[in-house]
């Protein structure tokens, strides 16, 4: 069975998604390594580096500095902890202390940040690039809230996405799923608005 489309803003939509993801798996390469949950360390940044998130050497040190803090704020998520479920199992206080804890950083914005977090809790935090920061401008704070609420913000606008479009991402994951592709509806959603916004489908 074919996964139904999926509908986007502003009356976008892909037609075609599982074609759309395979396409983009065959051209590029996801690396969801292996990411303890409940630890934060330098590996977490080099998987993160491998997925393009470019963070430099001073920018992983001060990372590495709150790595109490981030492990703190990930002991209070739980590892299968999702977007694709009710608006009411979604964890959004500690998910604010969690994006909180990187709050300030020189040079380290929210799609380092996510990049470092989305393999810690594949099914909770999108990659929150260029491309979907820009589809999801609607959503956010602006430029003078603080850095967790501005996530925050991004996140509940991408559930919304998410919702819209509950069943035919999960009947996508299943079609992956079966293909030996593991990727969250979270995931897949994002390619799916990435490829939207840069124009490859």
């Amino acid at each position: 069975m074919t996964a139904r489309r999926i509908v986007l803003r502003d009356g976008g939509a892909v037609d075609d998604p599982l074609g759309v993801v395979l396409a983009f798996l065959a051209a590029y390469r996801i690396d969801v390594g292996q990411a303890p949950p409940a630890s934060f360390g330098e590996g977490d940044v080099r998987l993160a580096n491998r997925g393009g998130a470019r963070i430099a050497a001073a920018e992983a040190a001060a990372m590495l500095e709150r790595r109490r803090t981030i492990e703190r704020a990930l002991r209070a998520i739980a590892p299968d902890a999702t977007l694709a479920g009710p608006e009411s199992t979604v964890p959004w206080p500690p998910l604010r202390r969690l994006f909180d804890a990187f709050g300030d950083l020189r040079g380290v914005g929210f799609s380092k940040v996510t990049k470092t977090l989305h393999p810690k809790r594949p099914g909770l935090v999108p990659i929150l690039d260029s491309f979907v920061q820009a589809y999801l401008a609607d959503d956010d704070p602006g430029r003078d809230a603080p850095f967790g609420e501005r996530a925050l913000g991004l996140v509940r606008g991408y559930k919304r996405e998410l919702d819209r479009n509950r069943a035919a991402l999960q009947s996508l994951r299943r079609e992956l799923d079966g293909r030996g592709h593991e990727l969250t509806e979270v995931r897949i959603l994002d390619l799916l608005i990435w490829s939207v916004a840069a124009g490859a489908c």
